[in-house]
């Protein structure tokens, strides 16, 4: 009857408007305490009805007696949630949603963000991840392979690189150059330039 009376979209056309079976209807809090004070409340699946939980108390539980709920909400979450943020943010100046590969290590930045945010560390200065003490030692016995060039360059780096190489082949190309070439290789055959100049430095060395 209300529902009738009080249209929930009086401007928009009824043929525009959403059916009844797809509108979401908020139980007021009398609705809500009826429905759980129902004999059939215990066989209803709570997860269909999160939001009508008991909001958490407070005060923080103790942390070796409570459920892995309330230690995950109240003592890993308000630590954990802030760094997420942080890396999702050091994510998008890296352009890592813009390629499939690139030099960013979400887990390397986490670490490091969470362990200089320690309380204990308050009052001390930036700590570079691979100054960290545990993965100092970590990185002893397990050594990573080095990170490939084509990662660290950047795409202004990458392209004066590219271009170099396109324009010395092209100049190798000519004609003329490959005469050159060819004859500075003759040159250093006939006469032994290599061994030449090994000796004239023995030599140099000598005195």
């Amino acid at each position: 009857e209300y529902e009738a009376e009080h249209p929930q979209f009086p401007d928009v056309p009824e043929s525009e408007q959403v059916p009844k079976s797809k509108q979401v209807r908020i139980l007021q809090p009398s609705q809500v305490e009826q429905f759980y004070s129902g004999p059939a409340a215990d066989t209803v699946d709570q997860k269909l009805f999160p939001v009508l939980e008991a909001a958490p108390s407070s005060e923080p539980p103790d942390p070796k007696t409570c459920s892995p709920r309330e230690y995950i909400e109240y003592y890993i979450f308000p630590v954990l949630l802030p760094g997420l943020a942080e890396l999702l943010h050091e994510a998008e100046k890296e352009n890592c949603f813009e390629g499939r590969r690139t030099k960013f290590i979400a887990s390397d930045f986490l670490t490091e963000w969470l362990y200089n945010k320690k309380p204990k560390r308050e009052d001390e200065s930036f700590t570079d991840f691979f100054s960290i003490p545990f993965v100092e030692d970590w990185l002893k016995d397990h050594p990573r392979p080095p990170i490939p060039l084509s990662l660290l360059l950047s795409e202004e780096e990458a392209s004066i690189i590219i271009q170099s190489f396109w324009r010395g082949y092209r100049v190798r190309c000519d004609s003329e150059i490959q005469q050159l070439r060819q004859w500075q290789k003759k040159l250093r055959d006939e006469r032994h330039i290599r061994k030449v100049v090994k000796e004239f430095w023995t030599n140099q060395e000598a005195k």
